[in-house]
């Protein structure tokens, strides 16, 4: 076939009237195993259940951290906070930046008030 035998207006026709785009819908079934297996992980992690850990004194956790602070060893904290399935959120390892009376900086300065944290230990130790 060649250009010669289309007849445009058939042509503009058929894609005004008969056929029906279903846009996004087409590429549904392309998943590639990548984003499968990504896709798995993740939910797996939704669905983990982080143990609740003992409530330290706000002594301990300072102490922890002043110590972690100055030796540089990366923690692994564990905040009050929940989601609302009311299941702990994912303990956070980090090294920590610095620190003062009310807060922490971790990576990115991030900044954790003090009374936020449930739980502190040395990467290692859990």
């Amino acid at each position: 076939m060649n250009n010669q035998d289309f007849d445009l207006d058939t042509v503009k026709y058929f894609f005004e009237h008969d056929y029906h785009d279903r846009g996004m819908m087409k590429w549904q079934g392309f998943y590639l195993s990548d984003h499968t297996t990504a896709l798995n992980q993740q939910n797996q992690q939704l669905n983990e259940v982080y143990v609740k850990r003992p409530q330290q004194s706000l002594a301990t956790i300072t102490e922890v951290l002043a110590d972690a602070y100055q030796r540089q060893q990366p923690v692994i904290i564990q905040l009050k906070t929940v989601d609302q399935n009311n299941r702990h959120l994912p303990d956070i390892t980090t090294l920590i930046h610095g620190y003062n009376a009310n807060n922490i900086v971790i990576d990115s300065n991030r900044v954790i008030p003090l009374q936020e944290i449930r739980n502190i230990v040395y990467k290692g130790e859990v």
